[in-house]
């Protein structure tokens, strides 16, 4: 039998990825004022035409990047060569203005909304091109916010240009061999030197090697180093770090070396890299030994983009699997659509992705609102406690359920040509960019232990659930689970209880922003009441409180033991033994 004599499924129809959201229109349409969704969503609208006519052929041409050490007669050249396709998608993303939005202030907090809208639509087709823009987002606030002069004036005009002529590219320089997330153990040295003409702040040359160093074509890097005598954090100060000096030309200068590029499960476009900075010329941002504290708008926008990165992958996978469940017929001619098992499946993956959608862009807009001073100190103490929380609980939930969309497609799913594979690999590292969900989850108790935060939030969710239907279903039960996070939160001397309280919290948090948009569309039909009803019975409240109310119920002895037996069921080998 000839090959084309045999059946060929019918490829699943191409929708405009945001016509064909089941979430995002409504919700934009409930948080943007009516002025400014009138303007952004004819764009979101043309962006998704152009997502799947320009952007999505474009995936075979997106290769991994090479690195040239050394030319033919030896000498060090470290030349970085990144795909064609690579290019095409920075530029295309840098003229989307996925960085000028938010700074233009033109719709003012609804700006990020805007900007993050974009970003949804756009990871699933781009390859992880957000990676560097997030860190070109951050190093721009951090411009903003504590810049010196010239920087503000030469350097943020750059970072934030949608022309790609003039547009800078930043890292974000932090992790080292002696610690990930932990940069108390920070080996890099800077010391200052006598002022030069151009320079943009104060001088230092910096020595150190960075272990795992994203957007390594960039223009620039943030980078922390140690510049006091201080042990820890308190000697850490922040820096820009030129990639090329002056002013940022090629080839490769200012005393860096691109030792190698990162072998990563995922993430493959994106040029990650071992490099050494010898002597490199920078520049301190704000005040010497203040480097964590200048460091925290980077990380709390970094994080929110790895959450949307993360949502943007299913969003793309549920979106196949939602299209294939419509053309792919199954006993004797039965659709998909109409197997009552497979829609149940669907319909759970479904209501996560709503779930996340919310959750997301509940703190994009306190995030908005922060940058543009018209958050509320309740607001700004949301923001704190739900931008870890939203980042950890993303990354945690997105893998498995796009699993399920990849199996929801069968063996075609499997196949790399669908794009499922690649976008799994490339959320995993969510899990780990900008801190793992332990590291997270300690940063959201840290966060909780501000005078009265906790008791905020919980007044923010029972102010929603007293404006709803009162006989809404799974308000009840979202309720008691509002009322156990502050004994819960008052008990984490338990060094066990951070990962369930982090779920617990995203889960509620999650809950309460499912249910205002149900009481703003209760007027309109559709199915937001009954989506906020199953997340509130199904989407892991109850296991989060059980878990937690297991370990509380355990004593102070009982967790010591907990902690004993774990050692002995993981069974760490000894140094010696290696």
């Amino acid at each position: 039998m000839r090959v084309e004599q045999v059946f060929h499924q019918q490829p699943p129809p191409t929708g405009n990825p945001y016509l064909t959201d089941p979430v995002l229109p409504s919700l934009l349409k409930r948080l943007l004022p009516s002025s400014a969704f009138e303007t952004i969503e004819p764009d979101l609208i043309r962006l998704g035409d152009e997502l799947v006519t320009t952007i999505r052929p474009l995936a075979p041409l997106v290769k991994e990047p090479t690195l040239t050490q050394y030319d033919a007669w030896g000498n060090r050249v470290d030349v970085l060569q990144v795909s064609e396709g690579w290019k095409t998608l920075k530029t295309f993303a840098c003229k989307e203005g996925v960085i000028s939005i938010p700074y233009t202030r033109k719709f003012q907090e609804h700006n990020r909304v805007y900007a993050f809208a974009k970003l949804l639509l756009m990871t699933g087709d781009c390859h992880v091109i957000m990676c560097p823009y997030g860190m070109t987002d951050g190093a721009a606030r951090v411009m903003e916010l504590s810049g010196s002069e010239k920087m503000k004036e030469e350097i943020l005009p750059r970072l934030i240009s949608p022309d790609p002529e003039k547009a800078y590219i930043s890292g974000q320089w932090m992790t080292e061999s002696s610690g990930g997330s932990d940069v108390s153990g920070i080996e890099t040295l800077a010391r200052p030197v006598d002022p030069q003409p151009g320079d943009l702040g104060p001088a230092y040359l910096i020595d150190g090697f960075k272990w795992f160093s994203s957007a390594a074509e960039g223009n620039m890097s943030v980078a922390l180093a140690r510049s006091e005598s201080h042990h820890g954090t308190g000697g850490l100060s922040l820096f820009l770090v030129p990639v090329r000096l002056p002013p940022f030309p090629t080839p490769l200068s200012n005393n860096i070396l691109l030792h190698r590029l990162k072998n990563k499960v995922g993430t493959k476009a994106v040029p990650t890299a071992e490099l050494s900075l010898n002597g490199a010329r920078a520049w301190l941002i704000g005040p010497a030994g203040s480097g964590v504290r200048q460091i925290v708008p980077v990380l709390n926008i970094t994080r929110m983009h790895c959450a949307v990165g993360a949502v943007g992958g299913l969003t793309r996978c549920l979106s196949l699997a939602r299209a294939y469940a419509g053309v792919r017929a199954v006993d004797g001619g039965k659709l998909l659509s109409g197997v009552p098992a497979h829609m149940e499946t669907l319909a759970r993956v479904s209501v996560l992705y709503r779930a996340l959608v919310h959750l997301v862009f509940g703190v994009v807009v306190l995030l908005g609102r922060a940058e543009c001073g018209v958050a509320s100190p309740a607001e700004e103490g949301r923001l704190r406690l739900l931008t870890p929380a939203t980042k950890a609980f993303a990354a945690l939930t997105t893998v498995p359920a796009m699993e399920e969309c990849m199996a929801a497609l069968g063996g075609q799913g499997y196949m790399e040509e669908m794009g499922m594979g690649r976008l799994i690999r490339d959320v995993l590292v969510e899990r780990i960019w900008e801190g793992t969900v332990d590291v997270l989850a300690h940063d959201l108790i840290r966060a909780s232990r501000v005078k009265g935060v906790i008791e905020d939030f919980c007044q923010w969710g029972q102010n929603t659930i007293a404006s709803a239907r009162p006989k809404t279903p799974g308000l009840p039960r979202l309720n008691y689970a509002l009322s156990q996070l502050p004994s819960f939160f008052r008990k984490t001397y338990n060094p066990l209880m951070g990962r369930p309280l982090l779920s617990l919290f995203a889960q509620v948090a999650a809950g309460v922003f499912l249910l205002e948009h149900a009481i703003w569309a209760a007027s309109s039909g559709g199915t937001d009441e009954a989506a906020f009803a199953r997340w509130v019975a199904e989407g892991g409240i109850e296991v989060s409180l059980a878990e937690l109310a297991a370990l509380d119920g355990l004593g102070a002895e009982g967790v010591q033991e907990r902690i004993r037996v774990n050692s002995e069921m993981v069974a760490v080998p000894e140094k010696a033994k290696l």
